[in-house]
């Protein structure tokens, strides 16, 4: 790496809720500039009015706080190349868009929407596409054919034009690509691609390459559906006279469906049951709502770890990494070429290591919510200690009033299977029993309880398995829990009595 400052860009367009694969996109720009102790810069690329989305900014913004890869610079945050929206910049973009066309690189277009449209039906009735390309633009109502008065004409009156890129036809471009080597392509396999058009407003592909410029920025990482793109973009770069200057290209794998076959989207997330958003959507027009990561009950680590890895391999058999830790390690030469499949299953795995490493006093906070939520009362202490015997069984902070819920109610019910299993005729009487051992017992505390429950089932030749199975469906309702001895200390005598008394009563 140069001694160059790092500065990357993550560059979404304000269309619709973030996919993860864009989050990713971000990821990976947020961990290389960090790693070079370089800058991660967020540009909204709003030139598309028509698709624009009520609320999409917003949300870019905070799903990228949410995930603590908040940016250096940009919108929400100003810098020295601010504005960081592209339709706040578009002045800017006409010089340049009028010099390529100065210049030969590019020219003016008056065609109408309906004269191509009308080209368009042409060739598809002898079954061929129509390309606006070298094969037909001479024969086109532009700048390349008519007089120069009459586009300078054209131009004053109004009329509506765009500005296309002249690609030559024989002509190979040859580029580099930091994950996939070397790339080329022949000119006369692209169509000339409108740069500019006579509302004011560029399109993508000359605003990002301007502000790319004019930003500094050194490396160019985005996803693999760009990679189309980069024969004009860097072809603008040397029609602009900045070769020297351009950045460095990466481009991502996709993110694949489970099956493998065909990018991730928020249909096979909805089929699926998980998310494909970090955060939750509600659609402004139709009102729908998407579920997203952080609603889902996932951590924004785990997030960050689950996208990390699909595309990137660490090099090692390590697979849960804190932020700190992809930052150190993480290297582009080390990111694959081929798309990577979603794994649900995988991610719930990678919750679930979060959730075991996790400080026991954050869970228990939020555990703490739910339980207020339901309208139960319960004690830090208490509840801390219930999170600590049964977070092993849970993937998400919602999964644990499934595993606790016993320790604030008493059984509605009793599992007809295990009931079926482990009562049998003289269980009462073995209950009984217990509940005599029960009450001698001081301090109520687990160990002193254990010690005073095994001693009895010695003495009294009972099988352990009988009176333990028994038991635990006296007070949890099934076969399910932790230890008996610490569920019984953490209820209390008192309810541990009753619950026992209410089995031999309903059983």
């Amino acid at each position: 790496m140069s001694t160059q400052l790092v500065r990357v860009r993550f560059a979404p367009s304000p269309t619709g809720p973030l996919h993860i694969g864009g989050l990713r996109t971000a990821l990976f720009n947020y961990l290389f500039a960090k790693k070079y102790k370089g800058a991660f810069i967020l540009r909204i690329e709003d030139t598309d009015q028509a698709r624009y989305v009520p609320g999409a900014e917003e949300y870019i913004i905070e799903s990228l706080k949410w995930c603590g890869i908040e940016p250096d610079e940009g919108v929400g945050r100003g810098g020295d190349y601010a504005p960081y929206r592209q339709s706040e910049r578009k002045d800017l973009y006409r010089k340049y868009a009028e010099s390529l066309a100065l210049s030969g690189y590019a020219y003016y277009a008056f065609d109408t929407p309906e004269e191509l449209d009308s080209l368009r039906a042409e060739y598809e009735s002898r079954k061929e596409t129509f390309t606006y390309d070298y094969s037909v633009r001479d024969n086109l109502r532009n700048s390349l054919n008519l007089p120069e008065n009459e586009v300078y004409k054209l131009i004053e009156e109004g009329h509506p034009y765009v500005i296309r890129f002249k690609f030559n036809d024989e002509q190979e471009i040859v580029m580099h690509d930091e994950i996939r080597g070397k790339v080329s392509v022949l000119s006369s396999t692209l169509d000339d691609k409108v740069l500019f058009k006579s509302d004011g407003m560029p399109t993508y592909h000359l605003a990002n390459v301007v502000d790319d410029y004019t930003m500094k920025i050194t490396h160019v990482i985005r996803g693999e559906e760009w990679l189309p793109s980069l024969p004009l973009h860097i072809s603008l770069y040397r029609a602009l006279g900045w070769e020297e200057s351009m950045p460095r290209f990466a481009h991502l794998p996709l993110i694949l469906k489970p099956s493998g076959k065909g990018k991730l989207s928020k249909r096979d997330g909805d089929k699926g049951g998980f998310p494909v958003f970090p955060l939750e959507w509600k659609d402004p027009e139709t009102g729908e709502v998407s579920p997203g990561y952080r609603e889902s009950g996932y951590f924004p680590e785990a997030c960050l770890n689950i996208l990390a890895l699909l595309g990137w391999n660490p090099g090692s058999e390590q697979e849960v990494f804190s932020l700190e830790e992809m930052i150190e390690i993480f290297d582009l030469s080390r990111v694959g070429k081929a798309g990577a499949k979603f794994d649900p299953d995988k991610a719930r795995w990678f919750n679930h290591q979060y959730m075991q490493s996790k400080d026991i006093h954050e869970i228990s906070d939020e555990f703490l919510k739910i339980l207020e939520d339901k309208g139960i009362k319960a004690d830090m202490g208490q509840v801390g200690k219930i999170v600590g015997m049964v977070r092993e069984r849970a993937d998400f902070i919602s999964n644990l009033w499934d595993q606790a819920d016993f320790f604030f109610i008493p059984p509605q019910e009793y599992d007809p299977k295990v009931v079926k299993k482990q009562w049998k005729e003289n269980t009462p009487e073995i209950m009984k029993g217990l509940l005599s051992v029960i009450d001698d017992c001081y301090p109520f505390e687990a160990h002193v309880l254990e010690e005073s429950v095994k001693t009895w089932i010695g003495r009294n030749e009972y099988g352990m398995g009988a009176v333990m199975n028994a038991w635990r469906l006296c007070m949890v309702g099934t076969s399910r829990g932790p230890g008996l001895f610490a569920i019984a200390e953490i209820i209390g005598r008192e309810e541990t009595v009753s619950r026992i008394r209410k089995a031999i009563e309903t059983l």
